[in-house]
Order: C-alpha cells, then sequence, then structure tokens
C-alpha cells in the first residue's frame, strides 16, 4: 500500500466522533520510521483546536517502550482500525516492542507517512503530528483525587500536543 492507496483529508473533514474513535475503536500510537519505530495502543487523547491549529492530545506513560521513539522523534502518528483488528490492538497494547516482533506477531504491515513516520495498511483513518508541546501530569494539580486511582504506581504519563499535519482515510 502507498499513500496513492488513500483519500486525504483535512482534520475537520474526520466524519468520525472523536470520542468513538479514542475511547471506543482506541488507537495506535506510533514514533520513528520504518528502520526503527514502536507502537502502541491507546485509548486516551482528544482531538480539536488549540493555537489556532487542528491538534492532538496523548499520554505515554515514561516506562512505555513507546516513550522513548516520542522522545525522539519530531513526529509521531495516530491510526485508527475498525473492529477486525481488536485482536492486533489488544496485542500491542499488553505487550511490549522492546522483546517482542508486534507487527509479525499481529501482521500489522506498517508503511511511511508522508514526513516518513509510520502508517498502517489495515488502519481506516491516519493522522500524523508534528509534536507542539509536551507536559507531564503532576498530580498535585489534579482537582478530583479520584484520578489517583488511575496511578497507582505513580506512573504518571507526559502529554503530548501535535498539530495534524496530515490526515489520510482509505479510500471507499
Amino acid at each position: 500500500m502507498t499513500l496513492k492507496d488513500l483519500n486525504k483529508i483535512e482534520p475537520q473533514d474526520i466524519n468520525q466522533n472523536p470520542f468513538t474513535l479514542i475511547d471506543d475503536y482506541w488507537f495506535l500510537l506510533s514514533a520513528g520510521n520504518l528502520s526503527a519505530f514502536n507502537t502502541m495502543t491507546a485509548s486516551w487523547g482528544g482531538m480539536g483546536i488549540l493555537w489556532n491549529r487542528p491538534v492532538v492530545f496523548c499520554f505515554v506513560r515514561p516506562h512505555r517502550y513507546t516513550y522513548k521513539f516520542m522522545e525522539a522523534n519530531e513526529f509521531f502518528t495516530m491510526s485508527f482500525f475498525d473492529e477486525s483488528h481488536r485482536d492486533a490492538l489488544n496485542y500491542c497494547g499488553k505487550v511490549s516492542g522492546k522483546n517482542n516482533d508486534k507487527m509479525k506477531a499481529t501482521g500489522l504491515k506498517p508503511f511511511e507517512s508522508p514526513d516518513g513516520s509510520i502508517f498502517y495498511e489495515q488502519a481506516k483513518l491516519m493522522l500524523e503530528c508534528r509534536k507542539l508541546y509536551f507536559s507531564d501530569i503532576i498530580p498535585e494539580h489534579f482537582m478530583a483525587q479520584s484520578i489517583n486511582k488511575n496511578y497507582p504506581k505513580k506512573d504518571y504519563h507526559r502529554m503530548y500536543i501535535g498539530e495534524i499535519t496530515s490526515c489520510f482515510s482509505k479510500l471507499r
């Protein structure tokens, strides 16, 4: 598959509810390039407008293998799949890419995005994003203390905000 097989769209033309895309379908968060990358399943994040730009925000815990790739690269991608790929998403969320070949185990087929990041042949929607900002979650800033239940190991996420630089969907 190449970019020619995809339909380039504007972020505002994404016709799916971001709450459904992120929370129900999940996504693969990937950073790196074809020679060295990692991906992880995520279900926390969002889409919107910030600083007059279309943006996404996502979260990665520092102990995740993907974290080092997020830190080392200017771009990251968010890839959304249909329900038929739930097993692959489950695997990529539970197994570290540090010692396992996630692509071999899941059958996912990566290819290069416009800026050299990672897209997947099986994805139905792919967003490439340039990092604009990061911030570490600071527990003292929680306004609702019940949020702490998400961090029993005190392994707080780093939040990344990325500008959507390209957006592709499968041709129909």
